[in-house]
């Protein structure tokens, strides 16, 4: 497992992180706590080291696991959690998402909760969790900076979704120069991924990306297929019938990119986003040990050719060859500037 840099704080993260929300949470499968541990635990053994959990996974479930079952690796291990959902005061409504709450006060209560519930007197990579910009105050980028002063925190960033979308906010994070900027981006779904790649070499920003969802919900390691039958509480019910339908269709366009034996699809779109220099880590979602096992050896697989980057590349621009309609409305891109945002990166007519 190699290892990167998060902007310029001196953070380093594993190429291959572990996503924390399948710990302390039900949302992608019913597991008790011996199995999250012998996760967490299989997923050091593979070299893993970058582990983002955040407060509301579980309304702190989460941390509280993931500080229990990391304790013995502590000086190993990079710790990140994100706050700003309000699920104190908020009861959770299924997958429905809980009001935020982005003032400067609640924010510095938070990050010491977390802390708390981690065990630790500091965490690495502390996140904002899905800021509109407007909500990103010069007072709460002050309590950013403080409890950074305060050690209590080495790196800060923002986690953009659950929608993928918000392009003003990447921007604004990489333009500000975040440490870290994380969000949905995966071989099918290049759309966001590019912008914010080009915002960091257009600005010439220290920041980081961190990409998340690199399988598009189980179509690219095809744990999701036609004869899969998704239950009511799984996370990934809110895609449209289409969107998998002629996601499968992409899949077969894909499939030069495995190689018997040495990279397997699901490997392959870990090394593709791995390719770019501006990403720092790429997070699955790990829902076994088997998963964790080949996700974490994707970096030590053979990277991407010339040639096939050029591929994914055309194949994006024909959409696949696909020529019927994902279901995915232009409605489905999450904007807090009107899609201002949207507009201007050729993703939402005018």
């Amino acid at each position: 497992m190699q290892h990167r840099e998060l902007g310029n704080s001196g953070v380093e993260v594993s190429e291959v992180g572990f996503g924390a929300w399948v710990v302390g949470t039900d949302w992608w499968g019913d597991r008790d706590e011996d199995d999250q541990r012998e996760m967490v635990e299989h997923a050091v053994e593979q070299g893993i080291t970058y582990f983002d959990t955040g407060d509301v996974y579980g309304h702190g479930q989460s941390e509280e696991y993931l500080g229990d079952f990391l304790a013995p690796y502590r000086d190993e291990v990079t710790l990140a959690t994100k706050i700003g959902y309000d699920f104190y005061n908020n009861p959770q409504a299924g997958h429905g998402e809980l009001p935020k709450e982005m003032d400067a006060d609640y924010l510095r209560e938070a990050i010491e909760k977390s802390l708390d519930r981690l065990g630790v007197e500091r965490v690495e990579y502390l996140q904002l969790h899905n800021p509109n910009v407007s909500e990103m105050t010069p007072d709460v980028l002050e309590v950013l900076d403080e409890v950074r002063e305060e050690g209590l925190t080495d790196a800060i960033g923002i986690a953009l979704g659950p929608s993928i979308g918000w392009l003003a906010e990447g921007d604004f994070g990489i333009e500000n120069e975040f440490d870290g900027v994380q969000y949905v981006g995966n071989l099918l779904e290049q759309d966001v991924h590019q912008h914010f790649v080009d915002t960091v070499r257009e600005t010439g920003s220290d920041t980081s990306l961190i990409a998340r969802v690199p399988h598009s919900s189980g179509i690219l390691n095809e744990q999701v297929t036609p004869d899969t039958e998704l239950a009511d509480d799984d996370h990934r019910g809110f895609r449209p019938d289409e969107w998998y339908e002629t996601g499968w269709e992409k899949v077969e366009a894909l499939r030069f990119l495995e190689r018997e034996g040495e990279r397997t699809l699901g490997q392959a779109s870990i090394q593709w986003l791995l390719s770019f220099d501006e990403v720092a880590s790429v997070t699955p979602t790990f829902r076994s040990k088997k998963d964790i096992t080949e996700w974490a050896a994707a970096p030590d697989t053979p990277a991407l050719s010339d040639e096939e980057q050029e591929r994914v590349a055309d194949l994006y621009t024909s959409n696949f060859g696909v020529d019927r309609f994902d279901g995915m409305e232009a409605a489905d891109f999450r904007t807090s500037v009107g899609g201002d945002d949207l507009r201007d990166a050729g993703l939402l007519a005018d």
